[in-house]
């Protein structure tokens, strides 16, 4: 091993995510290209490098090194470089060269101990002065905070991570736990926590270690939509991660239930672990949902029948009667659910009720949990529909340092009425900041498809709800007769029932085309998609062709289906702008979606002079230009707001030539094609199918295997979700039952 040091005159590649860095450096006598990594690289920075000469088959000699230190430069001229290369803010290279003239080789000293003499400099008065101070303080703190951590195989960019977490006391907090990594910060797992933890030397049976291992162990189950674990189930998946007896695990969890970190309970005679806002969020939901319930309600000024009767005229649909009767529950309860099927009439239900309270005067607000699957409900009712969050009134809380819920307990929602659609999508947490927004009296309608999938959050709340028993329910099952023409809707049902949709009939617009490898359904996908079906239904391949795939991984999975549909959609050529980031290149044109809610990121709508916050998970947009030289991309979404990311935000964003049955929930799309092949038994479920199915509006093609969609209808198994809403929901609203009486107070007509 040898030691190099200089200073780099050109950074020819460094990746901000994992330090990686090609750069060329000289030292006193020789120019060098240095390989490793690097937690901030900029030109005129000097380093101490540790490593070995390899000679590359392409680009020759190199200095691969393995341990870097930042070193301050000595002379003037290296000084000058320095704070000239941009890193400390407040210089630039006339004022850097202005600085050096006046202070010379003590500079950087002066910087450090008496930043105040700055102003002696012509241009720097006391507020740039202590701008330049703080940003040389930052520099160097993380400077020793990286060399520390790159000893434990910590990479760059997690260390930036734990230095905007800790600051300077980052290596302090660490080596008294460094479990505070997975337990505190994102980005780090317990895995990789636990390999920097044995590094520094920790004992397997450490406290600290147990502990962040049971959070681990609950958060998988949480990750997969649990909100709780059985107590013997947590303890022996605890010990086989870590090595040790249950007994160790179990002693470690009951002194986790005494500091608060964990909530032991009892559901249905079983014990029971939870994280404590899981807990706490049920025992709040539950309680909300009563209080709502039991509210004084205002009566409607508007005569109920009259007002269906209007609707009926309208619309020119006929309601049955067991349809009206959802309406009349809907419009009587404090809580009520809707839940059906494609074609059962929720939306005209949904119009209906909305008639009803408009003539009484009342003030209904319309939400979805997903900005696609409240633009579609404003496109197909007529009224306007926000998501929750927004409805809630989601912001930035400076003073807290984090995302909060404008409308809460203190600060009610002000309407008589709050619809919920697509109900089915909202997890435990939101449906806790939901319910504590409704003030008693406040008539909140629950409306989904039980039947879909779950949501991607933990909680059951939907099927929770309705399984209590205690909630006034509805449940359609009669298709419309406009709606029995659709093969979607009437092969939906089908498999619904556990029944085998009809395939290929004639004019229809549901289809199965037989292939018996992946290959050839990679090429027949891709063939449809760029093709055949633009060329007979006159839809574009790109905006209104969506590919669904029950998984990510794989063949038919959607991360080599958007690879390959990209170049097929949208292939490299010399007018098209691009970025590598990570694994994936985004190119000018490129379909993409949104993968997590970002209620700070602002948009635009330019023709209008109109702008705002706040893009959501599962948004798709298209690449309207990319910025290499400032390191931006924009992107198009909803066909009128512009949203401008800067490269280090991409990693919320991915290709959406194809995307997950997951992902798609909420929206619907006028083509659907969906690959069927093998995939692992949990994802080969028939809501799964059922819910992929329901996302297509004029035309679905299932492109593989009959065998395989036959299994998936037949493996009617849904993933096992711990959640303890329904018994708790239960229990409470038999504790609180009224002089009305449990017959005449729950409704549930499962015939509706």
């Amino acid at each position: 091993m040898e030691t190099k040091k200089g200073v780099l005159t050109e950074i020819i590649f460094h990746n901000d995510e994992n330090g990686y860095t090609i750069a060329d450096m000289e030292t006193d006598d020789e120019l060098l290209t240095v390989v490793g990594n690097l937690s901030s690289a900029a030109k005129g920075t000097c380093f101490e490098l540790t490593g070995t000469f390899k000679t590359h088959p392409r680009y020759g000699e190199q200095f691969v090194f393995t341990e870097a230190k930042e070193v301050l430069p000595t002379s003037r001229a290296g000084i000058e470089g320095f704070l000239a290369s941009g890193i400390i803010k407040g210089i630039g290279p006339k004022t850097a060269g202005a600085i050096v003239a006046k202070f010379g080789e003590e500079t950087l000293q002066i910087i450090e101990k008496q930043p105040e003499r700055l102003c002696e400099v012509s241009g720097i008065g006391s507020k740039k002065a202590d701008v330049i101070a703080a940003s040389f303080a930052e520099h160097r703190e993380f400077a020793d905070v990286s060399l520390f951590f790159q000893g434990y195989g910590v990479s760059a960019a997690q260390t930036l991570r734990l230095y905007k977490g800790y600051g300077k006391d980052a290596v302090s907090l660490i080596q008294e736990n460094p479990y505070r990594l997975a337990d505190e910060l994102y980005g780090f797992g317990f895995r990789r926590a636990d390999e920097v933890a044995a590094r520094m030397g920790v004992a397997p049976d450490s406290p600290f270690r147990i502990q962040s291992g049971i959070r681990y162990g609950l958060m998988s189950y949480v990750s997969d939509g649990s909100t709780f674990v059985p107590q013997e189930v947590l303890c022996e998946k605890v010990a086989q991660i870590l090595d040790l007896t249950r007994e160790q695990v179990k002693d470690e969890l009951v002194n986790m239930a005494f500091t608060g970190d964990v909530q032991l309970d009892t559901i249905r005679d079983e014990q029971v672990v939870y994280l404590y806002s899981y807990y706490l969020a049920e025992q709040k939901v539950c309680r909300n949902l009563v209080a709502i319930a039991h509210g004084d309600l205002k009566a409607p000024a508007a005569d109920i029948k009259r007002s269906i009767e209007m609707t009926e005229k309208s619309t020119g649909l006929h309601l049955s009667e067991k349809q009206k009767s959802a309406v009349l529950r809907a419009v009587t309860s404090g809580i009520s659910v809707i839940t059906g099927g494609p074609g059962t009439g929720k939306t005209t239900i949904i119009n209906t009720i909305i008639n009803v309270f408009e003539e009484s005067g009342f003030k209904a607000a319309i939400a979805a949990p997903t900005g696609r699957a409240a633009k579609r409900i404003t496109e197909t009712s007529g009224h306007y529909a926000s998501t929750i969050h927004r409805l809630l009134e989601y912001y930035y809380s400076e003073g807290m340092d984090e995302m909060q819920f404008g409308k809460n307990a203190e600060d009610p929602l002000d309407y008589d009425v709050v619809i919920i659609d697509e109900a089915s999508m909202i997890d435990l947490l939101l449906m806790q900041s939901l319910t504590e927004a409704i003030r008693p009296g406040t008539r909140l309608i629950l409306v989904g498809d039980s039947d879909q999938l779950p949501s991607v959050g933990a909680g059951n709340v939907l099927t929770d709800i309705i399984e209590s028993g205690m909630i006034q329910t509805s449940r359609l099952t009669e298709i419309y007769r406009q709606a029995e023409e659709s093969m979607i809707v009437v092969n939906a049902h089908r498999i619904n029932h556990g029944e085998y949709p009809t395939l290929n009939g004639r004019d229809t617009d549901f289809f199965f085309m037989e292939r018996s490898s992946e290959k050839e359904i990679q090429r027949l996908i891709t063939e449809l998609v760029t093709r055949r079906l633009p060329a007979y239904y006159g839809v574009d391949s790109v905006g209104e062709i969506q590919v669904l795939s029950p998984t990510k991984k794989g063949p038919v999975g959607t991360v080599e289906l958007n690879g390959i549909l990209q170049e097929a959609c949208n292939p490299a050529s010399p007018d098209a702008a691009e970025k590598k980031f990570g694994d994936h290149v985004f190119r000018t044109g490129d379909k993409v979606m949104q993968i997590r809610n970002n209620y700070q990121m602002e948009w635009k709508i330019p023709g209008v002079a109109q702008s705002g916050q706040g893009v959501f998970n599962g948004d798709v947009g298209f690449i309207q230009a990319i910025d290499n030289e400032y390191g931006s991309l924009t992107v198009l979404y909803d066909d009128e707001r512009y949203v401008q990311y800067d490269f280090s935000q991409l990693d919320e964003l991915e290709l959406a030539y194809a995307v997950t049955v997951h992902k798609s929930q909420g929206s619907e799309f006028p083509v659907v094609v969906m690959p069927v092949s093998w995939f692992p038994p949990m994802l080969a479920t028939r809501n799964l199918l059922y819910t992929a199915v329901t996302r297509g509006k004029r035309i679905v093609v299932l492109v593989g295997s009959e065998n395989r969609m036959r299994a998936m209808i037949d493996n009617d198994r849904i993933r096992l979700r711990y959640s303890g809403l329904q018994d708790r929901l239960g229990r409470m609203m038999e504790f609180e039952e009224t002089d009305i009486g449990k017959e005449e107070s729950v409704w549930d007509d499962r015939d509706v």
